[in-house]
């Protein structure tokens, strides 16, 4: 191994640590106070570091939420391929799991951060430009209507439902506003509302015995 290995590697591994850092503080400032009141000054004091640093990581601060949704959503793909590729159950049985993982996971830490994405166009069409961003949602949707299309063939699912029916219905379920009204102010368990909501798109996706 040639001896400039060891120190490169070193120092990427040190810019990995520091990103990481600032992704922590990233999401704690944008969760306390909202996209527009974030500052990066803020996030960089939390890290302990200045400002010019976090911008040779992030060069803007929308760089900096993207990244988050970056990272939130490659974890989910990771998650939501695990529990595809378990052999032996059912295209229901992963898709209810998954549901679960979505509104469980997704939502958590995270809801006045995604409340305020949500109601926000300007944010929704900045997100949207990110093109690594497009292919991973791209990915997660595919691998979802590869288990609707699954579940008809298995004989589990209306066979004369389109898939991308069933897939905007299925993504509608886990709905950022419905989680503000059902768990936010009703007081619901974010599993016993997945489950809710998993009896009853199921039994309208079921197929005709």
């Amino acid at each position: 191994m040639p001896p400039s290995t060891a120190p490169r590697s070193w120092k990427e591994k040190q810019r990995q640590e520091r990103e990481a850092l600032i992704l922590q503080a990233a999401e704690e400032v944008f969760c306390e106070k909202g996209y527009h009141e974030a500052s990066i000054d803020e996030i960089a004091a939390r890290v302990g570091i200045a400002k010019g640093t976090v911008y040779l990581h992030f060069p803007s601060k929308e760089d900096l939420l993207a990244a988050l949704f970056r990272r939130d959503t490659e974890q989910v793909i990771a998650e939501v391929e695990a529990i595809a590729a378990v052999p032996g159950r059912s295209a229901r049985e992963k898709l209810e799991e998954i549901l679960h993982l979505l509104y469980g996971e997704l939502f958590k830490k995270r809801t006045r951060l995604f409340y305020s994405m949500y109601n926000s166009p300007e944010m929704g069409a900045l997100l949207a430009k990110k093109e690594q961003m497009h292919a991973h949602w791209e990915q997660l949707t595919s691998r979802l209507e590869g288990l609707l299309a699954e579940g008809q063939a298995a004989g589990e699912f209306n066979p004369e439902l389109p898939t991308s029916v069933m897939l905007s219905l299925f993504l509608n379920l886990v709905s950022v506003r419905g989680y503000e009204r059902l768990v936010v102010r009703e007081g619901l368990a974010p599993a016993e509302v997945a489950r809710y909501l998993a009896h009853i798109y199921f039994k309208g996706i079921a197929a005709e015995h």
